[in-house]
Protein backbone atom coordinates (compact mmCIF):
# COMPACT_ATOMS: atom_id res chain seq x y z
CA UNK A 1 0.00 0.00 0.00
CA UNK A 2 1.39 3.41 -0.95
CA UNK A 3 1.57 6.30 1.52
CA UNK A 4 -1.34 8.03 -0.23
CA UNK A 5 -3.47 4.88 -0.16
CA UNK A 6 -2.65 4.38 3.52
CA UNK A 7 -3.78 7.88 4.45
CA UNK A 8 -6.94 7.65 2.36
CA UNK A 9 -7.94 4.63 4.44
CA UNK A 10 -7.74 6.61 7.70
CA UNK A 11 -11.24 7.71 8.73
CA UNK A 12 -11.03 11.26 10.10
CA UNK A 13 -14.08 12.73 11.79
CA UNK A 14 -14.86 16.44 11.42
CA UNK A 15 -17.71 17.51 13.72
CA UNK A 16 -19.71 20.64 12.93
CA UNK A 17 -18.35 23.71 11.15
CA UNK A 18 -14.66 23.60 10.31
CA UNK A 19 -12.14 25.61 8.33
CA UNK A 20 -12.79 25.16 4.59
CA UNK A 21 -9.11 24.81 3.67
CA UNK A 22 -8.61 22.16 6.35
CA UNK A 23 -11.70 20.27 5.19
CA UNK A 24 -10.48 20.33 1.58
CA UNK A 25 -7.08 18.94 2.59
CA UNK A 26 -8.60 16.27 4.82
CA UNK A 27 -11.01 15.25 2.06
CA UNK A 28 -8.15 14.92 -0.44
CA UNK A 29 -5.84 13.08 1.93
CA UNK A 30 -7.98 11.02 4.31
CA UNK A 31 -11.35 9.32 4.46
CA UNK A 32 -13.40 12.34 5.57
CA UNK A 33 -16.35 11.65 7.86
CA UNK A 34 -18.71 14.50 8.74
CA UNK A 35 -21.01 14.79 11.74
CA UNK A 36 -23.30 17.62 12.84
CA UNK A 37 -21.58 18.15 16.20
CA UNK A 38 -19.26 16.39 18.64
CA UNK A 39 -22.04 14.42 20.31
CA UNK A 40 -21.59 10.73 21.27
CA UNK A 41 -25.27 10.16 20.49
CA UNK A 42 -24.53 10.89 16.81
CA UNK A 43 -21.73 8.34 16.55
CA UNK A 44 -22.76 5.44 14.33
CA UNK A 45 -21.55 1.85 14.52
CA UNK A 46 -19.49 2.46 11.38
CA UNK A 47 -17.80 5.45 13.03
CA UNK A 48 -17.08 3.39 16.14
CA UNK A 49 -15.33 0.81 14.03
CA UNK A 50 -13.45 3.09 11.65
CA UNK A 51 -12.69 6.56 13.04
CA UNK A 52 -9.05 6.97 14.05
CA UNK A 53 -8.79 10.76 14.18
CA UNK A 54 -10.81 13.89 14.89
CA UNK A 55 -10.11 17.36 13.51
CA UNK A 56 -12.14 19.97 15.31
CA UNK A 57 -12.72 23.57 16.39
CA UNK A 58 -15.16 22.40 19.03
CA UNK A 59 -14.67 20.77 22.37
CA UNK A 60 -14.14 17.03 22.49
CA UNK A 61 -15.39 15.47 25.71
CA UNK A 62 -14.31 12.31 27.45
CA UNK A 63 -17.63 10.75 26.41
CA UNK A 64 -16.93 11.56 22.77
CA UNK A 65 -13.53 9.91 23.00
CA UNK A 66 -15.00 6.85 24.69
CA UNK A 67 -17.55 6.52 21.87
CA UNK A 68 -14.70 6.01 19.39
CA UNK A 69 -12.61 3.03 20.59
CA UNK A 70 -10.13 3.28 17.71
CA UNK A 71 -9.45 6.99 18.17
CA UNK A 72 -5.74 7.80 18.13
CA UNK A 73 -5.49 11.56 17.55
CA UNK A 74 -7.48 14.74 18.17
CA UNK A 75 -6.15 17.57 15.99
CA UNK A 76 -7.51 20.70 17.66
CA UNK A 77 -7.70 23.88 15.58
CA UNK A 78 -6.34 26.77 17.66
CA UNK A 79 -3.75 27.34 20.34
CA UNK A 80 -6.23 27.03 23.20
CA UNK A 81 -7.52 23.51 23.81
CA UNK A 82 -9.30 23.84 27.17
CA UNK A 83 -12.49 22.47 25.55
CA UNK A 84 -10.71 19.17 24.85
CA UNK A 85 -10.39 16.79 27.79
CA UNK A 86 -6.66 16.30 27.27
CA UNK A 87 -6.19 14.56 30.62
CA UNK A 88 -8.72 11.89 29.65
CA UNK A 89 -7.09 11.64 26.24
CA UNK A 90 -3.67 11.02 27.79
CA UNK A 91 -5.10 8.38 30.13
CA UNK A 92 -6.51 6.56 27.11
CA UNK A 93 -3.42 6.85 24.89
CA UNK A 94 -5.00 9.44 22.59
CA UNK A 95 -2.73 12.17 21.22
CA UNK A 96 -3.99 15.77 21.24
CA UNK A 97 -2.37 18.43 19.06
CA UNK A 98 -3.02 22.15 18.72
CA UNK A 99 -1.79 24.95 16.42
CA UNK A 100 0.64 27.18 18.36
CA UNK A 101 3.13 29.70 16.94
CA UNK A 102 1.42 30.25 13.57
CA UNK A 103 -1.16 32.58 15.17
CA UNK A 104 1.10 34.27 17.74
CA UNK A 105 1.92 37.44 15.82
CA UNK A 106 -1.62 37.94 14.49
CA UNK A 107 -3.16 37.70 17.95
CA UNK A 108 -0.50 39.99 19.40
CA UNK A 109 -1.27 42.54 16.67
CA UNK A 110 -4.96 42.33 17.55
CA UNK A 111 -4.22 42.83 21.24
CA UNK A 112 -2.30 46.03 20.57
CA UNK A 113 -4.95 47.27 18.16
CA UNK A 114 -7.65 46.58 20.73
CA UNK A 115 -5.67 48.37 23.43
CA UNK A 116 -5.19 51.48 21.30
CA UNK A 117 -8.80 51.38 20.12
CA UNK A 118 -9.97 51.22 23.73
CA UNK A 119 -7.69 53.88 25.19
CA UNK A 120 -8.11 56.42 22.38
CA UNK A 121 -11.84 55.69 21.85
CA UNK A 122 -11.38 55.15 18.11
CA UNK A 123 -14.57 53.05 17.95
CA UNK A 124 -16.53 56.09 19.17
CA UNK A 125 -14.56 58.58 17.08
CA UNK A 126 -15.36 56.67 13.89
CA UNK A 127 -19.03 56.58 14.84
CA UNK A 128 -18.84 60.37 15.40
CA UNK A 129 -17.64 60.81 11.83
CA UNK A 130 -20.06 58.31 10.25
CA UNK A 131 -23.21 59.61 11.97
CA UNK A 132 -22.55 63.20 10.92
CA UNK A 133 -21.55 64.51 14.35
CA UNK A 134 -18.26 65.90 13.03
CA UNK A 135 -20.25 68.09 10.62
CA UNK A 136 -23.06 68.93 13.04
CA UNK A 137 -21.25 69.08 16.39
CA UNK A 138 -17.61 69.77 15.57
CA UNK A 139 -14.51 67.88 16.59
CA UNK A 140 -14.72 64.65 18.58
CA UNK A 141 -14.04 65.32 22.28
CA UNK A 142 -10.50 64.74 23.53
CA UNK A 143 -9.96 61.15 24.66
CA UNK A 144 -9.89 60.81 28.43
CA UNK A 145 -7.07 58.28 28.33
CA UNK A 146 -3.70 57.85 26.65
CA UNK A 147 -1.06 55.15 26.34
CA UNK A 148 1.58 57.62 27.44
CA UNK A 149 3.10 56.72 30.79
CA UNK A 150 1.10 53.55 31.21
CA UNK A 151 2.35 50.49 33.07
CA UNK A 152 1.12 47.26 31.52
CA UNK A 153 0.65 43.90 33.20
CA UNK A 154 0.26 40.72 31.17
CA UNK A 155 -1.67 37.82 32.66
CA UNK A 156 -0.26 34.78 30.84
CA UNK A 157 3.30 35.22 29.58
CA UNK A 158 3.40 32.45 26.98
CA UNK A 159 4.22 32.84 23.30
CA UNK A 160 1.46 35.38 22.66
CA UNK A 161 2.08 37.25 25.90
CA UNK A 162 5.75 37.66 25.02
CA UNK A 163 4.88 38.86 21.50
CA UNK A 164 2.55 41.47 23.03
CA UNK A 165 5.28 42.50 25.48
CA UNK A 166 7.76 43.11 22.65
CA UNK A 167 5.27 45.38 20.93
CA UNK A 168 4.57 47.27 24.16
CA UNK A 169 8.28 47.88 24.65
CA UNK A 170 8.38 49.50 21.21
CA UNK A 171 5.70 51.90 22.47
CA UNK A 172 7.97 52.87 25.36
CA UNK A 173 5.77 51.23 27.99
CA UNK A 174 6.90 49.26 31.02
CA UNK A 175 5.81 45.62 31.22
CA UNK A 176 5.25 43.23 34.12
CA UNK A 177 3.52 39.87 34.24
CA UNK A 178 1.86 37.11 36.23
CA UNK A 179 2.13 33.43 35.31
CA UNK A 180 1.76 30.18 37.17
CA UNK A 181 5.53 30.34 37.39
CA UNK A 182 8.27 32.81 36.51
CA UNK A 183 9.62 32.52 32.95
CA UNK A 184 13.33 31.83 32.99
CA UNK A 185 15.45 34.45 31.25
CA UNK A 186 12.65 37.01 30.94
CA UNK A 187 13.62 40.48 32.19
CA UNK A 188 10.09 41.79 32.87
CA UNK A 189 9.05 42.17 36.50
CA UNK A 190 7.29 39.04 37.74
CA UNK A 191 4.40 39.07 40.23
CA UNK A 192 3.55 35.76 41.92
CA UNK A 193 -0.13 36.76 42.30
CA UNK A 194 -2.58 38.31 39.86
CA UNK A 195 -3.71 40.77 42.52
CA UNK A 196 -0.12 41.88 43.07
CA UNK A 197 0.23 42.48 39.34
CA UNK A 198 -3.04 44.44 39.17
CA UNK A 199 -1.94 46.63 42.07
CA UNK A 200 1.36 47.40 40.34
CA UNK A 201 -0.04 48.38 36.91
CA UNK A 202 -2.81 50.47 35.39
CA UNK A 203 -3.33 48.35 32.27
CA UNK A 204 -4.02 44.62 32.42
CA UNK A 205 -3.96 42.41 29.32
CA UNK A 206 -5.24 38.88 29.80
CA UNK A 207 -3.79 36.20 27.52
CA UNK A 208 -4.45 33.42 30.02
CA UNK A 209 -5.80 30.05 28.86
CA UNK A 210 -9.19 28.76 29.93
CA UNK A 211 -9.82 25.96 32.39
CA UNK A 212 -10.66 25.47 36.04
CA UNK A 213 -7.47 27.10 37.32
CA UNK A 214 -8.26 30.44 35.63
CA UNK A 215 -12.07 30.43 35.89
CA UNK A 216 -13.18 34.02 36.72
CA UNK A 217 -9.64 34.85 37.84
CA UNK A 218 -10.23 38.47 36.82
CA UNK A 219 -12.90 39.30 39.38
CA UNK A 220 -14.13 42.30 41.38
CA UNK A 221 -11.06 42.20 43.64
CA UNK A 222 -8.64 42.27 40.70
CA UNK A 223 -10.55 45.06 38.96
CA UNK A 224 -10.60 47.15 42.13
CA UNK A 225 -6.84 46.64 42.46
CA UNK A 226 -6.39 47.86 38.87
CA UNK A 227 -7.99 51.14 39.86
CA UNK A 228 -10.01 54.01 38.46
CA UNK A 229 -7.44 54.75 35.74
CA UNK A 230 -7.31 51.09 34.84
CA UNK A 231 -7.78 49.57 31.41
CA UNK A 232 -8.53 45.88 30.98
CA UNK A 233 -8.01 44.02 27.69
CA UNK A 234 -8.91 40.36 27.15
CA UNK A 235 -7.52 38.53 24.14
CA UNK A 236 -7.30 35.11 25.85
CA UNK A 237 -10.44 33.34 27.06
CA UNK A 238 -13.77 34.77 28.20
CA UNK A 239 -14.00 32.21 31.01
CA UNK A 240 -11.10 33.90 32.82
CA UNK A 241 -13.29 36.94 33.60
CA UNK A 242 -16.20 37.45 35.97
CA UNK A 243 -18.24 39.30 33.35
CA UNK A 244 -20.87 40.51 35.83
CA UNK A 245 -18.13 42.06 37.97
CA UNK A 246 -16.53 43.62 34.89
CA UNK A 247 -19.83 45.14 33.75
CA UNK A 248 -20.34 46.61 37.20
CA UNK A 249 -16.77 47.91 37.36
CA UNK A 250 -17.21 49.73 34.07
CA UNK A 251 -20.62 51.12 35.03
CA UNK A 252 -19.51 52.50 38.39
CA UNK A 253 -16.05 53.71 37.39
CA UNK A 254 -14.04 51.13 39.31
CA UNK A 255 -11.94 50.92 36.12
CA UNK A 256 -11.78 53.37 33.22
CA UNK A 257 -12.24 51.19 30.14
CA UNK A 258 -12.13 47.70 28.67
CA UNK A 259 -11.38 46.10 25.32
CA UNK A 260 -12.70 42.56 24.84
CA UNK A 261 -12.27 40.08 22.00
CA UNK A 262 -13.49 37.01 23.89
CA UNK A 263 -16.50 36.18 26.03
CA UNK A 264 -17.60 33.35 28.29
CA UNK A 265 -20.62 32.24 26.24
CA UNK A 266 -19.83 33.17 22.66
CA UNK A 267 -21.48 34.51 20.60
CA UNK A 268 -23.71 35.71 23.44
CA UNK A 269 -22.36 38.89 25.00
CA UNK A 270 -23.86 39.96 28.35
CA UNK A 271 -26.08 43.03 28.13
CA UNK A 272 -24.10 44.60 30.97
CA UNK A 273 -21.02 44.63 28.72
CA UNK A 274 -22.96 45.79 25.65
CA UNK A 275 -24.35 48.67 27.71
CA UNK A 276 -21.13 49.47 29.56
CA UNK A 277 -19.47 52.80 28.79
CA UNK A 278 -15.91 53.07 27.47
CA UNK A 279 -15.72 49.60 25.93
CA UNK A 280 -14.42 48.25 22.65
CA UNK A 281 -15.99 44.88 21.84
CA UNK A 282 -14.86 42.53 19.06
CA UNK A 283 -16.39 39.19 17.92
CA UNK A 284 -13.38 36.96 18.71
CA UNK A 285 -11.25 38.01 15.74
CA UNK A 286 -7.80 37.67 17.34
CA UNK A 287 -6.43 35.30 14.70
CA UNK A 288 -9.12 35.87 12.09
CA UNK A 289 -7.23 36.71 8.93
CA UNK A 290 -7.17 34.51 5.83
CA UNK A 291 -3.38 34.28 6.11
CA UNK A 292 -3.29 33.07 9.70
CA UNK A 293 -6.31 30.80 9.62
CA UNK A 294 -4.87 29.05 6.55
CA UNK A 295 -1.59 28.53 8.41
CA UNK A 296 -3.52 27.13 11.38
CA UNK A 297 -5.47 24.82 9.08
CA UNK A 298 -2.28 23.55 7.48
CA UNK A 299 -0.67 22.84 10.84
CA UNK A 300 -3.81 21.06 12.03
CA UNK A 301 -3.79 18.77 8.98
CA UNK A 302 0.00 18.41 9.01
CA UNK A 303 -0.33 16.93 12.49
CA UNK A 304 -2.71 14.32 11.08
CA UNK A 305 -0.37 13.50 8.22
CA UNK A 306 2.69 13.27 10.47
CA UNK A 307 0.91 11.03 12.96
CA UNK A 308 -0.35 8.54 10.39
CA UNK A 309 2.85 8.45 8.31
CA UNK A 310 5.71 8.95 10.78
CA UNK A 311 3.74 8.03 13.94
CA UNK A 312 4.67 11.27 15.66
CA UNK A 313 2.87 14.60 16.24
CA UNK A 314 4.27 17.98 15.25
CA UNK A 315 2.72 20.04 18.05
CA UNK A 316 1.44 17.84 20.89
CA UNK A 317 -0.15 19.51 23.91
CA UNK A 318 1.75 19.03 27.19
CA UNK A 319 -0.73 16.56 28.65
CA UNK A 320 -0.21 14.05 25.82
CA UNK A 321 3.51 14.36 25.02
CA UNK A 322 4.09 10.85 26.36
CA UNK A 323 1.34 9.22 24.31
CA UNK A 324 2.81 6.58 22.02
CA UNK A 325 1.36 5.65 18.64
CA UNK A 326 -0.33 2.28 18.51
CA UNK A 327 1.41 -0.41 16.49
Amino acid sequence: MTKAEHLQAVATLVPGHFNDHAVERIDRTFNLVRIERADPALVTDEMRGNVRAIASFAGISAAMMDALPNLELIASFGVGYDSVDAVHAAANNIMVTNTPDVLTEEVADTAIGLLINTVREMYAAEKWLRDGSWVNKGNYPLSRLTLRGRHVGIFGMGRIGQAIARRLEAFGLTVAYHNRRQVEGLAYAYHPTLKGLAEAVDTLISVAPGGASTEKAVNAEILAALGANGVFVNIGRGSTVDEAALGAALANGTIAAAGLDVFADEPNVPKALLDAPHTSLLPHVGSASDHTRRAMADLCVDNLVSWFTERRPLTPVPETVKVVARS
